[in-house]
């Protein structure tokens, strides 16, 4: 039985940031940038940027990056709906909808929110392949002409879902955390359908190439 009233949704909403804040707070984090003007908490932040991260690492960035003008991009399922509820409680503003499915909606709001606002895109979401980049984010890039921040984030020995799709990663509370956050990546205006493969498959590796990088320093703490 699906839960569809709001006053549940905004309750529930309410508990998973409440939760979130008071588990991710245990841990212990350090981050490293190619160049530390992606970051928008810092002055020299060479915003606006769209920030790519891997589904299974949500938490993470929507606990450290709350109130920093960004709107999520969630998916349109009623699942969502409790993060979309929680998302307000930790500062963020979201755009409902998908870069691929039924996205024209999603592309106008989030072209909308782009010209005062960050985004903040899960490229294999909602429903994965786990950690294999739609082609989405790099037409939306390229549609708007703001560049692509990929972060790679990891926790030390992570409990993982393994009934999910994406292995969602759950921290152990006391652990560390990590992040390796890449340049910024501009994508050309008017590809063509194989440009769009060719920086799909580029930013892919590249995002692969940091959560892996992020998850052995988390584990190894060196």
């Amino acid at each position: 039985m699906r839960i569809q009233s709001p006053t549940v949704m905004k309750l529930g909403g309410m508990a998973i940031a409440s939760v979130t804040r008071h588990w991710m707070r245990t841990l212990e984090y350090k981050a490293l940038y190619y160049d530390r003007r992606v970051d928008p908490t810092v002055h020299e932040f060479g915003g606006p940027a769209i920030f790519l991260f891997w589904h299974e690492y949500i938490p993470f960035l929507f606990y450290l990056r709350g109130h920093c003008n960004l709107a999520m991009l969630l998916s349109r399922h009623q699942d969502a709906e409790w993060l979309s509820q929680a998302s307000r409680h930790m500062g963020f503003q979201t755009v409902r909808g998908s870069t691929n499915r039924g996205g024209v909606a999603a592309l106008r709001e989030l072209l909308r929110k782009s010209r005062s606002m960050n985004l903040a895109i899960t490229p294999d979401g909602p429903r994965g392949p786990r950690r294999r980049l739609a082609q989405g984010c790099v037409f939306v890039s390229s549609k708007l002409g703001i560049p692509l921040v990929p972060i790679g984030l990891g926790y030390d020995r992570p409990w993982r879902n393994r009934r999910a799709w994406d292995h969602f990663a759950i921290p152990r509370p006391g652990s560390r955390a990590r992040a390796v956050a890449g340049p910024f990546v501009q994508i050309p205006p008017n590809l063509s359908r194989d440009g769009y493969e060719h920086y799909r498959q580029r930013v892919e590796r590249l995002l692969n190439r940091l959560t892996e990088t992020a998850e052995r320093w988390a584990e190894s703490g060196s």
